[in-house]
């Protein structure tokens, strides 16, 4: 019998976890993963930026997060010797259009408290001299790291402290019953007294097994990258952002310069038919299913459908992408361009077609469920643990104080 049971090991359920012990150090804590090591899916598949919070809602739990998370992300990481580089960003306006949400953009970070300033395009060639740009925005605090390395260090400092750690392990069924959760997996069954669900791209079947009523849904969207042929690497000194579209939920295509030296380009995002769906041809036909036959899905494409065939495109024509590119680097050809890893985002829906914008927790009867967990996760996965833990319920905190 556990007092607090975690599914999902990517780096927002091994923070949790590190947020239990620190409060609760006598509690009896396990974490189970299906999959045989940490970190294998949105955790160690992202772009490794540690971000600042520019793009988020004033007063949302993102916005708040991403920026305590920021902080409190580079300080774990120089309290661990994790290598990390805060080397700062730009958001390129390279249109006239673009200028006035530029502007707005601007506004919103003022009302985010953020250290962000406006920069001339002389300016912006002092920083990034190969940028194509009229203005731009410069975030100094946004940093890189491998995050798989942060959620492993996250693994070894839980299981120092006692912390039961179960790799390989698949929830098949879970129950909650008056004192306790029943957990069946592939191993075995569990028993918890609380139960915190960090599944990722399988969070709302668990809320579902879990008989928790709820109209959200994951619906995934695959991200594909590329990388940039080394003798082209000089072209990108650090993160080269375009300005957002803010009719689009994706931030478009970006460039950034991750901590083992090399340059990634992407990602785009387009829907894909498998929750973990790496390749163009992946598909699990439950999981095609659960998107065609969810209404709000359909909504979604209707009222993105101009943006979201430029994704598709970008996808199956390389020379498409590589044009997306080459308005922030012109000097960037096809050539230069290599395809590499891709990653799923398992992005919330709700039933009129509205992407769930900020983090979302759903409390049951003895479990949390965190159920829209994209970028900024990762970089604010320290603040949600904490969040988590001061969200237990009153009986839960007594039993382990």
């Amino acid at each position: 019998m556990y007092q607090f049971l975690i599914i999902g090991g990517g780096i927002v359920g091994l923070s949790t976890a590190y947020s239990l012990v620190q409060k609760y150090p006598q509690a009896k804590i396990a974490v189970i993963e299906k999959e045989v090591e940490w970190a294998s899916h949105q955790t160690g598949r992202n772009s490794g930026v540690i971000h600042s919070g520019v793009y988020y809602k004033p007063g949302s739990l993102k916005a708040r997060m991403a920026k305590q998370g920021s902080a409190s992300m580079v300080a774990f990481c120089k309290a661990h010797d994790i290598k990390h580089e805060v080397c700062g960003k730009v958001l390129v306006a390279t249109e006239q259009e673009e200028l006035p949400r530029m502007e707005a953009l601007y506004e919103r970070v003022q009302k985010n408290k953020l250290n962000v300033t406006k920069i001339t395009r002389e300016e912006l060639l002092e920083i990034e001299p190969h940028v194509n740009g009229l203005a731009a925005l410069k975030v100094p605090t946004t940093g890189i790291v491998d995050y798989k390395q942060v959620t492993e260090t996250l693994a070894s400092l839980i299981q120092e402290a006692g912390v039961d750690l179960f790799l390989g392990t698949k929830v098949k069924n879970l129950e909650e019953v008056q004192e306790e959760v029943v957990i069946d997996t592939n191993q075995g069954s569990f028993k918890s007294k609380y139960l915190i669900n960090c599944a990722g791209l399988h969070s709302d079947r668990l809320v579902k097994m879990a008989n928790i009523h709820t109209d959200l849904k994951i619906v995934p969207f695959r991200g594909e990258y590329f990388t940039l042929a080394k003798e082209k690497r000089h072209l990108v000194k650090g993160l080269i952002y375009p300005i957002p579209n803010p009719d689009f939920p994706f931030l478009g295509v970006h460039l950034t310069r991750m901590i083992d030296g090399s340059v990634h380009a992407g990602p785009n995002a387009v829907l894909s038919l498998k929750r973990e769906g790496y390749h163009k041809t992946s598909f699990n036909p439950k999981d095609a299913m659960d998107i065609f036959t969810y209404p709000g899905f359909w909504k979604m494409a209707e009222s993105n459908m101009k943006e979201g065939w430029k994704e598709i495109v970008r996808s199956f024509h390389k020379k498409t992408f590589v044009k997306s590119l080459q308005r922030l680097v012109p000097e960037l050809e096809a050539k230069d361009v290599i395809p590499t890893h891709a990653g799923v985002r398992a992005q919330a829906m709700l039933k009129d077609g509205k992407l769930v914008d900020d983090f979302y927790i759903i409390r049951g009867k003895r479990s949390i469920h965190v159920c829209n967990a994209p970028s900024p996760a990762a970089t604010a996965s320290l603040e949600i643990g904490k969040e988590i833990v001061r969200q237990l319920p009153h009986d839960a905190q007594i039993k382990v104080s």
